[in-house]
């Protein structure tokens, strides 16, 4: 039986993924073989993991942004991802499902992992996503999300909290599935 030493993924690690990811069993395969020759250590390093993201948003500075995507699906907190947190990192980046990508999203804000969403981690969050837009975008956006801080207090709004109060993991999750302009300002879709 294949493991992360081994060039085959695991059947334990292909199942689980199977069944919590869109990802078919060809491309989970094909997406290991491509992690082994790219971290034949079976582990990618923070640094890795923001050269790679980083080439997702070329017009952009991704590096911030980059450091708490890695920070929430680094479960184990070892300063790296293994090839199931990798995968489960680009499945719910990428297309899972609305609660469980909210769950994602809550734990991405929630810098310092106290179960607690604050306005100083809203705004932390919100200055690395603001990073991600392009300049060439920003005259876009309407004058009250036209900086980090803006979007943030816009968002915070939302949540109808004073500036020193906090955020539980179901409030976030229901005021976002409930308010799509909090959904949609809690992440970065490019226009392009």
């Amino acid at each position: 039986m294949g493991n992360t030493k081994s060039g085959i993924v695991s059947k334990e690690i292909l199942e689980d993924l199977k069944l919590n990811t869109k990802f078919t069993e060809t491309e989970i395969t094909q997406w290991y073989e491509n992690f082994k020759k790219q971290c034949p250590t079976g582990r990618i390093s923070k640094e890795e993991f923001e050269s790679i993201y980083g080439k997702f948003f070329p017009e952009s500075d991704a590096q911030t942004y980059a450091q708490h995507v890695f920070r929430s699906f680094d479960t184990n907190d070892d300063g790296t991802l293994d090839f199931k947190e990798y995968i489960i990192a680009l499945h719910m980046t990428s297309t899972g499902k609305t609660t469980r990508k909210l769950e994602w999203a809550f734990s991405l804000f929630d810098v310092d992992k106290n179960g607690y969403i604050t306005k100083s981690e809203v705004k932390e969050i919100c200055a690395a996503i603001f990073k991600l837009i392009p300049k060439d975008e920003l005259s876009a956006l309407p004058s009250d999300e036209n900086s980090a801080e803006k979007r943030a207090n816009k968002l915070w709004t939302f949540f109808d909290k004073g500036d020193t109060d906090r955020i539980a993991e179901g409030e976030f999750i229901q005021g976002v599935m409930e308010n799509e302009d909090a959904l949609r300002l809690i992440q970065y879709t490019p226009l392009k």
